[in-house]
């Protein structure tokens, strides 16, 4: 990588026309070098005119949701270091420069920004729970995790971008970024940034319980996904828990009378055995395919350039 490296501020946007000029304006002041992708989800107000005004490159991504989006955006554009917002005003353009410098000073892969907020209606009570909830979970299930796992504030690194799968159609987009990196161990930091309130006559268009549902739902899939031994052997392991549990009566009964009186649980209990043992050895075969998409990740992320300013 150059050492001057070429930047790209990617703005995914839906009737954001309260704030899409300011917001690209902001980023303009900040990255004056960089250039600026607005990528349109079907707005039906004046958002892609406005965001074109403000001197924005307007893309449109037709399917709905904000991981087709994102798919969309890492696709097409090409850039050494990519910095992601929203397009509501929310995020602060003014950390986007050091956040830039931090990833490449410290050759990360993804700078999450935290958000810190200080207006009550910036940042609704039940999101902040749900937040908090969602990334003691994943801290649980894949070992380590981020302080903000939800936060749309983030910088990559082309490495990132180009070997990112992205699978997700909504907003459990920001979960499944948490996850490659953790999965490929990745180089990350976090740095904390102002999150404000939406303009007047902006809307947010997240949903708490229906997305917060798609979310637990994908971290689920994602743990299925990635640690089917500990999923499937989990599974396995409550299965033959209570078999043995149900044999314990039946097996003291036989060696008293000689005699199976409970016919039907006995026949039950070999037939929990048996799917607990198939859930195991699932587990086993799995492991092995992931193992192999794990490795076409990394070498796909390895064949992309080191995120390195060359700090000459």
């Amino acid at each position: 990588m150059s050492a001057s490296p070429r930047i790209a501020v990617v703005l995914p946007c839906y009737n954001e026309e309260a704030a899409i000029a300011e917001t690209v304006a902001g980023f303009r002041a900040a990255l004056p070098q960089a250039a600026i992708y607005v990528f349109d989800n079907n707005s039906r107000d004046r958002t892609v005119e406005l965001a074109r005004s403000a001197g924005a490159v307007v893309r449109n991504e037709r399917q709905q949701g904000k991981g087709h989006v994102v798919r969309r955006m890492f696709a097409d554009v090409d850039a050494d270091v990519y910095v992601m917002a929203d397009g509501d005003l929310t995020y602060d353009p003014k950390a986007a420069p050091e956040m830039v410098r931090m990833l490449l000073a410290e050759q990360l892969d993804m700078v999450v920004g935290t958000r810190q907020h200080e207006v009550a209606d910036a940042y609704r009570g039940g999101h902040v729970l749900g937040n908090r909830l969602f990334t003691s979970l994943l801290s649980g299930l894949f070992g380590r995790s981020f302080t903000d796992i939800f936060s749309g504030y983030r910088v990559f690194s082309r490495r990132f971008v180009k070997s990112f799968p992205v699978l997700s159609a909504g907003f459990e987009i920001e979960t499944e970024m948490s996850v490659h990196a953790l999965e490929l161990r990745m180089p990350v930091g976090e740095i904390a940034t102002a999150y404000g309130a939406r303009p007047e006559g902006s809307a947010s268009k997240l949903s708490t319980y229906r997305d917060g549902w798609r979310i637990l739902k994908t971290i689920g899939t994602l743990y299925r996904i990635e640690r089917p031994v500990l999923f499937y052997g989990g599974i396995g392991a409550l299965l033959m828990v209570a078999a043995v549990l149900l044999a314990i009566p039946l097996v003291v009964t036989y060696l008293d009378t000689g005699l199976v009186p409970r016919f039907p649980t006995a026949i039950l209990v070999t037939g929990m055995t048996i799917v607990a043992v198939l859930c195991f050895f699932a587990g086993l075969i799995l492991d092995t395919v992931t193992r192999g998409r794990r490795e076409v990740r990394r070498l796909a992320y390895l064949s992309q350039p080191v995120p390195d300013v060359a700090e000459k």
